[in-house]
């Protein structure tokens, strides 16, 4: 203990000699001009300097007491902080499919077939079919068209959250009007990039700019809208690889 307690005696008396030298060494001068008295001098030397003369690591017990009490006391403060809310919320997007209405349940399922049975046929078969990825590219026009026309008659209703304003009902023809332009492409893998973007803003219109729709729907555009955007790549993306298969074959019999 002797040992500990001779680095800490002279580290404070070194810190305490070299701050009397900095800070007392300009106000002697200084006192010694105006004339000021020993009893002025001690004064502020016992005023200024004593504080100073403490090291700063040795504070009272009541100090470290109020501290420790303050750490303990945080703790569970910041724990009673989190709303058991986030809980209830959390559970309620995990079910908000189940609450889904049976009928939209369902016949958004159905609707998601064309779009998975084009790439998945053709990948049994080995060969692409430009007529296959054609009418999945058509259906994909059709379904972003009702996409953007249900944003109309969410907001013509007299009660709707949503106002028949220039915003909302232009925002209703933009996928329709990329979906006309994905048609009017003759290859279909430039058709399926132009039905991903008509898609992409359907979704962010129904998600971000009209909070007002359930949360299961919301939860049921989102998925739908994965797997019609993973269903529409994955056409060109079999597309090169069956030629590459193709052109390997070709090389590998003339060889």
């Amino acid at each position: 203990d002797q040992t500990n307690m001779f680095p800490l005696i002279q580290r404070c008396c070194f810190y305490t000699s070299f701050r009397l030298q900095k800070l007392t060494g300009p106000r002697l001068l200084l006192c010694a001009k105006s004339k000021t008295t020993w009893s002025s001098l001690g004064l502020w030397l016992w005023r200024d300097v004593w504080p100073l003369s403490r090291p700063p690591s040795l504070k009272p017990a009541s100090v470290y007491a109020t501290q420790l009490q303050a750490f303990h006391t945080s703790l569970p403060a910041s724990k009673k902080k989190k709303p058991p809310e986030s809980e209830l919320e959390s559970q309620k997007s995990e079910e908000s499919l189940k609450v889904a209405p049976k009928p939209a349940l369902y016949l958004s399922l159905g609707g998601l077939v064309p779009f998975v049975m084009a790439p998945l046929a053709m990948a049994i078969q080995g060969t692409y079919y430009p007529e296959v990825a054609f009418a999945q590219v058509s259906y994909g026009a059709v379904t972003a068209a009702f996409l953007g026309g249900m944003r109309w008659g969410f907001a013509l209703p007299e009660d709707s959250p949503a106002k028949p304003d220039w915003l909302n009902l232009a925002n209703g023809i933009v996928p329709p009007v990329l979906a006309w332009q994905a048609l009017l492409f003759k290859d279909a893998t430039l058709g399926a990039v132009m039905l991903v973007m008509a898609l992409g803003v359907a979704l962010h219109y129904d998600v971000a700019l009209l909070p007002p729709y359930p949360r299961w729907f919301k939860r049921l555009r989102v998925w739908g809208t994965v797997v019609m955007v993973l269903s529409l790549l994955a056409t060109p993306a079999l597309k090169l690889i069956l030629k590459e298969q193709r052109l390997e074959g070709k090389n590998n019999w003339q060889n």
